[in-house]
């Protein structure tokens, strides 16, 4: 069973396609989680504790803006704790859940870096396009140690056998 980090932090579809091929997603929804159940906290998520702008000063210097971080001190564990890494390229504008363009670069930038399995997918724009991207990601979690998960056979998420497919 491998940890793999999504970006963008929140796609719930891709956290399950990992977690039914028997890996572990890091995904965004269960740092927020710990943080809104902290008492420290008096009016989640808007407020964040202390250590949050000093713990992101591990991920970017002091003089990128506060939000930067902020966000980094929540998805920067989440890198750090990467074995592999599935990262969307050319969604539109206001996919996902970071809006802040430098956040979100510093966030692939760290991932790529890392030596870690990366698989870089296309944004779907289209049935065929969504149906490869779902079969790119099977291929990818089948290689990775411990996957297969409950999905059983040669067939995708979508019921279509992969081999009849145009890839590999």
């Amino acid at each position: 069973m491998v940890k793999v980090a999504i970006y963008p932090p929140n796609s719930l579809v891709i956290a399950d396609l990992i977690e039914r091929k028997g890996h572990t997603p890091l995904a965004l929804q269960k740092q927020i989680r710990q943080k809104i159940k902290d008492p420290e906290i008096d009016s989640p998520p808007m407020n964040i504790t202390e250590e949050d702008p000093i713990n992101g000063l591990k991920y970017a210097a002091i003089e990128v803006p506060s939000g930067v971080r902020g966000r980094m001190s929540i998805i920067g564990p989440l890198i750090d704790a990467a074995e592999a890494a599935i990262i969307v390229d050319g969604d539109p504008f206001g996919f996902g859940c970071v809006g802040c363009a430098r956040t979100n670069e510093l966030s692939i930038f760290c991932l790529r870096k890392k030596d870690i399995p990366v698989l870089e997918v296309v944004y779907p724009d289209d049935e065929d396009g969504t149906r490869l991207m779902v079969n790119q990601i099977m291929e990818f979690l089948d290689s990775l140690p411990g996957g297969g998960g409950d999905l059983e056979g040669d067939s995708d998420v979508l019921g279509e056998p992969i081999a009849n497919k145009g890839g590999k």
